[in-house]
């Protein structure tokens, strides 16, 4: 039976496209039968006729690949496209190295480990990039002697 009329109806009372309109194979009778909007209506409210589901993009491919890159996968020279400090700036470096050490300098200076002066002048080398990581600080302040243990 052709009821591509009714189904034309039935999207515009659904607001969706023709071809997202579900009409039951076992009521194609009452569908045919119908002849006004009012009766495509019925028909709607009683399931005869309902609106399939919007197909939707799969995230599981992207999620995949998004695990792969966490691994360190997919990152060689052919998928980058920005610059090397356009990707991980110089300054975003920066800030990742001298917080620690300036957080340790303070956590020194308010234990009683290391003086004020002694702060002082650490924090400046600090600030001059004398300092590779937390674990440099603390191997110069053992040579100079400045920090017991």
């Amino acid at each position: 039976m052709k009821l591509n009329k009714k189904r034309r109806l039935a999207a515009e009372i659904l607001k969706v496209g023709v071809n997202r309109v579900w009409i039951d194979p076992e009521r194609e009778a009452d569908v045919s039968a119908a002849i006004t909007r009012d009766d495509v209506r019925g028909l709607i409210n009683s399931g005869a006729i309902r609106a399939r589901q919007k197909k939707g993009t799969s995230r599981g491919r992207t999620r995949e690949r998004i695990a792969r890159r966490r691994a360190g996968k997919r990152r060689g020279h052919g998928s980058r496209k920005g610059a090397k400090y356009a990707r991980f700036p110089r300054k975003d470096r920066w800030i990742q190295t001298i917080r620690p050490i300036r957080r340790r300098l303070g956590e020194l200076k308010k234990q009683g480990v290391i003086g004020t002066s002694d702060y002082k002048k650490l924090y400046r080398m600090a600030k001059g990039g004398a300092f590779k990581s937390k674990a440099h600080l603390e191997m110069h302040m053992k040579e100079k002697g400045l920090l017991k243990g």
